[in-house]
């Protein structure tokens, strides 16, 4: 079977969902896979690298809505584009990253030359989505006329058949994956504690993009707190994004510069190492707004690098983790409990441990990409993925 997967966001730009589809594809052996991703910063030297063949064009759209006329051209050109591509390659199938751009592409696709696709939904575009009449009437067609749907997550799928009314079996739950080869515990190196600037501190670390919904701003708000009962508590923040001013702003205030470290994004082999040398995993994430945190990537490292984590209760991290055996899942949308549940566990490294070994046991079976490429081949190998609905199709097929 050929398969073009369609990304606007793909390595090496930064975001769990370009990666989870670098991750599954590469390893998708039996497959002939094709990739035609969105342009990013050095990308000529990863894609010479990779295992996959990887081409790029424009996908940074002014908008998802067709309305605007500029948005409008994005989507003719980049439909041209894709005709060219579709003549030299003849996938069977497409697979797109998301439902806006890259699935609505695949219907224009689909209505052109009848190449059934498969749209992979994260949630929080969702949301989105029902903001807009326009949007929410595009991403409808999206999911009519895909041949199947992959939800990262059972809280995905929920919001798909409840809001939505997408029927079950026209939806696969896929979870993302990590590499556990990679992402291993190590013991407490004085070393590399010393060059992360972490020596005598117990570090609670989050890694995300800077946004309202990861909560790195609710774990600033706690520091106060959890200071009076860890006066050596250091926290570690990994991630850029456009929430720094407003995060650093709220260090000052609440004084607590010497508590709080920005560690922008390091290289893989430092982003490993900080989730190794840490000693508590934090994402204290929440709603704000249309925007949640559809899984949960960064879990999934942490509780394979032996660490215990904390997360909110908002969108799918729960289905990263085993709460209670593995972290636990509180509240975040004040300070108050998550304050409580760090002191708690940096006051308890004997429970830390036992966590963190547990978190490492779970993301073995449930969560290595051996497993979970073996659940994505029986999906995709779904006859209804390889056939074409012409009847939600309006419109000539040529």
């Amino acid at each position: 079977m050929k398969i073009l997967v369609l990304s606007q966001v793909f390595p090496p730009a930064r975001g769990g969902s370009g990666r989870w589809l670098f991750e599954l594809y590469r390893r998708l052996t039996g497959f002939q896979v094709m990739v035609v991703a969105g342009h990013a910063p050095d990308d000529g030297p990863f894609d010479a690298a990779a295992s996959l063949r990887i081409e790029r064009m424009n996908l940074q759209f002014a908008s998802w809505g067709v309305s605007s006329v500029r948005s409008a051209a994005q989507y003719v050109r980049a439909f041209i584009k894709l005709r060219s591509v579709l003549t030299r390659t003849r996938p069977d199938v497409i697979h797109c990253g998301k439902c806006l751009p890259e699935g609505l592409l695949a219907v224009a696709i689909k209505r052109w030359k009848g190449v059934p696709f498969v749209c992979f939904v994260h949630g929080e575009e969702l949301t989105l989505a029902e903001a807009s009449r326009e949007l929410r009437r595009l991403t409808r067609a999206v999911l009519r006329e895909s041949a199947l749907i992959v939800a990262n997550s059972q809280h995905t799928r929920k919001m798909l058949g409840e809001r939505w009314s997408v029927v079950p079996d026209r939806i696969a739950v896929m979870h993302p994956g990590v590499d556990t080869t990679r992402f291993t515990p190590a013991p407490r190196d004085a070393v590399a504690r010393a060059r992360l600037g972490w020596t005598g501190r117990r570090v609670v670390l989050t890694v995300g993009a800077l946004q309202r919904r990861k909560g790195q701003d609710m774990m600033i708000r706690a520091l106060p707190v959890i200071r009076q009962h860890c006066p050596d508590v250091l926290y570690a923040i990994v991630g850029e994004g456009w929430e720094r001013p407003y995060l650093e702003s709220l260090v000052a205030e609440l004084g607590v510069e010497h508590l709080v470290q920005f560690r922008a994004t390091p290289a893989d082999d430092e982003l490993i190492e900080c989730y190794q040398q840490c000693d508590l995993f934090a994402l204290p994430n929440r709603q704000v707004g249309w925007d949640f945190e559809g899984f949960g990537i960064v879990l999934l490292e942490a509780q394979a690098c032996g660490k215990p984590v904390v997360a909110g209760r908002s969108g799918g991290t729960v289905e990263t983790m085993n709460p209670s055996q593995t972290g636990e899942l509180i509240g975040c949308d004040t300070p108050d409990d998550l304050g409580a549940t760090v002191v708690r566990l940096l006051d308890a490294a004997q429970t830390r441990d036992q966590l963190g070994s547990q978190a490492r046991e779970w993301v073995c079976e449930h969560f290595d990409w051996t497993v979970l490429t073996e659940k994505a081949r029986s999906a995709f190998e779904r006859p209804s993925v390889l056939l074409t609905d012409l009847r939600s199709i309006e419109g000539p097929i040529r």
